[in-house]
């Protein structure tokens, strides 16, 4: 063992506890190390959460959506088969859907409230979202064609006040021409089903009818609105999307689940930067009190330096056992903040209920957010970055009070001892 580890590690071992001095700098010490392992370990909890919620909104979102979403110029595409045979081509390409989507407007009873209407295949739309997993009454199968069936988003069934088997009225923009005016067009729908989402712009806006009753409500015959794809890999939606342009022969558009929900994953990685950065402001003071540590454990260790120095020891032997020492400090906090870090995230849905329990409070609201538990998703990219700059900035903090050390002069330390 070199003697620069050997007397760092001394030095960060030693116990002195007739010196009030001695008591200070180690209590200095530990405050350094505890402030780090909790900057550590609420970057790494706070991230996982926010890693979570994204994952989170992210397949609640396509859940509803579609991957990628294939629609006519002008609104309205004809050869829909065609279409998906030839995007099927695609080896990403994993399912296609047709899908006829409109404006209207529901009522029932006294209540009104404006809808999009997705006409949709049942047994299709099952292979490009999820919404068997959010039906909380009825069942997709339901919807026949010509039966006139209706599945409504939780939300706005309850803003209506219907039920299973209810008959609402849906109104169509499109309205009938006679002589005496222009009439809108509308038909009775029976309510076979309720789904819940978890996204409000869903649930509360949001019904699904069959394809061939959307057709024949808003006039479109033998014609859809679009058709929507699943493919292998989400995020490989804009490369998908880009490359399925030259296979599809009809003038079409093509859109990705980036681009038509761009405005939530923004907002949560805006946020997930911006805590970002304020703990790792946190890691840093906490890291930066081992400069005071530092520089207290060189005043007090002056007459050591300068025996050291007249042993034979070299100004950068002196540096590196600060150096060393202040590493040490850094290490066992960043331990610390990663192990209590990890365990946190990994058991929020124990701690969460604990925490309600013994305070008395609703920390997580299940009615406020539609989430049962907070999410929580830990990843190494994460952890290994955490871990990465708060060592740095450890390790930048002992620098200066190290090169400190290093220029004692030996005869000045030794004149009053």
């Amino acid at each position: 063992m070199r003697y620069e580890l050997l007397v760092g590690l001394r030095y960060t071992r030693s116990r002195k506890r007739a010196q009030g001095r001695n008591r200070f700098i180690s209590f200095i010490s530990a405050v350094s190390m505890l402030g780090i392992a909790l900057g550590v370990a609420a970057l790494i909890t706070v991230l996982s959460v926010m890693n979570g919620f994204q994952e989170e909104l992210r397949s609640r979102i396509l859940g509803v959506a579609a991957h990628l979403q294939i629609t006519g110029l002008d609104g309205q595409l004809g050869p829909w088969q065609q279409v998906a045979e030839q995007a099927a081509v695609h080896p990403e390409v994993r399912a296609a859907a047709p899908f006829v989507q409109a404006q209207g407007m529901l009522t029932f009873d006294q209540g009104v409230r404006g809808t999009l209407v997705r006409g949709i295949l049942p047994a299709a739309e099952e292979k490009v979202a999820d919404f068997a997993r959010y039906m909380r009454v009825g069942q997709l199968e339901s919807l026949q064609p010509g039966a006139f069936g209706i599945v409504l988003g939780k939300d706005l069934a309850h803003a209506l006040q219907v039920r299973l088997g209810d008959k609402v009225t849906l109104i169509a923009p499109q309205g009938l021409v006679t002589p005496a005016a222009v009439l809108p067009r509308l038909k009775q729908f029976t309510v076979v089903g309720v789904f819940e989402a978890g996204m409000i712009e869903y649930d509360s806006g949001l019904v699904l009818i069959h394809m061939a009753d959307a057709q024949v409500l808003y006039q479109m015959g033998d014609q859809v609105s679009g058709v929507r794809l699943k493919i292998t890999d989400i995020f490989d939606a804009p490369q998908v999307a880009h490359e399925l342009i030259p296979l599809l022969r009809e003038p079409v558009a093509i859109t990705d689940w980036t681009r038509s929900h761009a405005n939530f994953f923004r907002a949560v990685a805006l946020e997930k930067t911006m805590m970002t950065v304020i703990l790792f402001l946190i890691v840093a003071v906490a890291a930066f009190n081992i400069v005071s540590t530092l520089v207290m454990a060189v005043q007090e260790k002056y007459a050591d330096i300068a025996i050291l120095r007249t042993l034979g020891a070299s100004p950068g032997s002196i540096m590196a056992i600060f150096v060393l020492q202040g590493s040490i400090i850094g290490v066992v906090g960043l331990v610390a903040g990663v192990i209590g870090g990890v365990l946190l995230a990994s058991n929020l849905d124990v701690v969460i209920p604990a925490l309600e329990t013994v305070l008395g409070v609703t920390l997580w609201n299940k009615e406020i957010y539609y989430i049962s538990e907070m999410p929580s998703q830990i990843l190494m990219s994460d952890v290994t970055a955490i871990t990465s700059v708060s060592f740095v900035l450890a390790l930048l903090a002992a620098l200066y009070p190290s090169w400190r050390a290093s220029r004692v002069n030996p005869a000045e330390a030794l004149r009053y001892e």
